[in-house]
């Protein structure tokens, strides 16, 4: 039986992106989140900004248009309000986006689906 008490203990509160790789880019992309959106997550894990995070690569399907999965997992809703401020100071002290073949972004991928506010359940 479903007791929502025992649901509700677990404080983390989760963001997943997913996103779809544009052009047979992958090399770009994979860069771009090793580069850019892991080492932005690591120091946040290091200021106890976040709790974790997963970058995911999954099998691209017609009924599952992505090939990544990030995942951002934060340990309480203080954490979870906080995101913005926190993410404007490290990208300000990790400098530049670090790109391969000078590809933005939006040449090389496509955010398909944002979910915030994922609620994790004991």
């Amino acid at each position: 039986m479903f007791d929502a008490a025992t649901a509700q203990s677990d404080t983390r509160i989760s963001t997943i992106e997913f996103v779809q790789i544009l052009d047979d880019n992958k090399e770009e992309a994979l860069f771009y989140y090793q580069n850019n959106w892991k080492v932005l997550r690591e120091m946040a894990v290091k200021k106890s900004y976040i709790d974790s995070f997963e970058l995911l690569e999954v099998e691209f399907t017609e009924d599952q248009p992505y090939h990544i999965i990030l995942m951002t997992t934060f340990a309480n809703k203080d954490q979870f309000e906080k995101r913005e401020e926190y993410f404007e100071e490290l990208i300000k002290a990790k400098g530049p986006l670090r790109l391969l073949n000078e590809k933005k972004p939006g040449e090389f991928r496509k955010n398909l689906y944002l979910k915030e506010r994922v609620m994790h359940l004991n």
